[in-house]
């Protein structure tokens, strides 16, 4: 993927995931909060499925028995954004949680990146870095005031 594909993609992506607290928290009206993320993790499988088949490389799920336990994280935290999303949502607002969400990627994304975790490149944390972290926390703090 090129880059300028990956930024549109990534903000496309962005868009959605902006809205999915407040979709899955009217989607919880009619099945409960946990049945809400259980249809939406459900929802979000069956299109990974069907992209898996059509570009993916499904013989490749061999590898499965491969994967070491804190390569799981990423599964730990799509579930908690989702089911955490959806009932912080009606206390907090959209922005709120979209904001305080993206704050907490952002700061332990950066150190990620330092660090070289999960075979990440090494990136320092400059003062461009830190200066983001701190418009993202001051973005957030705006955000998420009453």
């Amino acid at each position: 993927m090129t880059r300028p594909v990956a930024l549109i993609c990534t903000i496309a992506a962005g868009l959605l995931v902006g809205l999915q607290p407040a979709a899955n928290a009217a989607m919880s009206e009619h099945v409960g909060d946990l049945g809400a993320a259980f249809v939406s993790v459900v929802v979000t499988t069956a299109i990974i499925g069907v992209l898996l088949l059509v570009v993916g490389h499904p013989g490749r799920l061999s590898g499965v028995t491969g994967i070491r336990p804190v390569q799981l994280v990423g599964a730990l935290g799509g579930a908690a954004v989702v089911t955490i999303g959806l009932a912080a949502v009606r206390p907090l607002g959209a922005g709120a949680v979209v904001a305080l969400l993206v704050a907490g990627q952002v700061i332990v994304s950066v150190i990620a990146d330092r660090l070289g975790w999960f075979g990440l490149h090494q990136v320092q944390i400059g003062f461009g870095r830190v200066l983001g972290i701190v418009l993202v926390v001051a973005g957030t703090v705006l955000v998420t005031r009453s």
